[in-house]
């Protein structure tokens, strides 16, 4: 697919592209052909196997990088890989998986200005990928929030911990990446090749301020899941510190009872009591209960 870039973007032929500021998509096995014919020299390996994170790269005929873009339902799995490169003119995207086409298509739906420059372009196309990146966020805070409320009122949560591992892993995902993104931006702005306008720069500061708050957004879930979690696990300990204060109290009221029948229960010829001293350890063992209650109700323990 060509579009040509001017203030709507349209799709062109390539004999109309000739010339033409020029937005290609292609695949992996039609790249060295397009690139070609967009005048891009890039004489590195060509591989979807090597996109896994968000890069930009500074070369001396083109700017190569790469887009590896989280699937907003399934975060931790595979991910949209798609390579890019830059020259004065022209913007080749290559993608195997159809996702660039349906974002332009996308842009053309919703931007009256869609591909006036190439900054203007790609800003247009890295932001509408994460266009509902806040919203998504929104929706892990209010999961967090959740189970923040259930620690607080002390309810069962028996899958906290398997709940709480996974949106941990994900957060970091997305936090990683959004960095990714900020970086590229930086890059950009740099335009060590001149390939931009330096008045049309104000593009990617924007596209890097917008990255940067999601990463801030998505640090301060990560801080406040690790709040949740620590609640959680004080709950847990006070639960057990109350059952131990339980098993105490119970291991006191026995101790003494237990010295005492076994005392007594030796049975030895010149013991005292031997013959009527049932009652009399029944009335012992009643007052060393009187006395544990008697103490343990002054030290407030029950």
């Amino acid at each position: 697919m060509i579009y040509a870039m001017g203030e709507r973007l349209e799709e062109i032929t390539i004999e109309e592209a000739a010339g033409r500021p020029s937005i290609y998509i292609t695949t992996t096995d039609k790249c060295r052909q397009v690139l070609e014919q967009a005048g891009i020299l890039y004489e590195g390996e060509i591989s979807m196997k090597e996109v896994r994170v968000c890069k930009a790269e500074t070369q001396q005929d083109c700017l190569y990088g790469s887009l590896a873009v989280p699937k907003l339902l399934d975060v931790l799995g595979s991910r949209y890989r798609i390579l890019f490169f830059i020259n004065q003119t022209n913007i080749v995207l290559v993608d195997n998986d159809n996702f660039s086409e349906r974002l332009v298509r996308r842009i053309m739906r919703r931007k009256i200005h869609q591909g006036e420059t190439k900054e203007k372009f790609l800003y247009n196309f890295v932001t509408e990928f994460m266009n509902r990146d806040l919203e998504m966020l929104d929706r892990y805070e209010k999961r967090i929030i959740e189970m923040e409320e259930k620690v607080m009122e002390d309810k069962e949560m028996n899958n906290f911990q398997a709940n709480l591992m996974p949106l941990r892993k994900e957060l970091l995902t997305l936090r990683s990446y959004y960095d990714e993104i900020a970086d590229i931006g930086k890059e950009f702005s740099d335009n060590e090749n001149g390939f931009f306008t330096k008045k049309q720069l104000k593009y990617f500061g924007t596209m890097t301020d917008r990255a940067e708050r999601l990463v801030d957004k998505s640090s301060y879930l990560l801080d406040y899941a690790q709040q949740v979690k620590d609640a959680y696990q004080a709950m847990v300990a006070a639960k057990q510190n109350s059952n131990m204060q339980f098993l105490t109290i119970v291991s006191t009221f026995f101790f003494p009872l237990t010295l005492i029948t076994g005392w007594y229960g030796m049975n030895f010829h010149d013991m005292p009591e031997l013959e009527h001293g049932y009652p009399w350890v029944i009335a012992l063992s009643a007052a060393v209960v009187i006395v544990c209650i008697i103490i343990f109700k002054k030290k407030k323990l029950f």
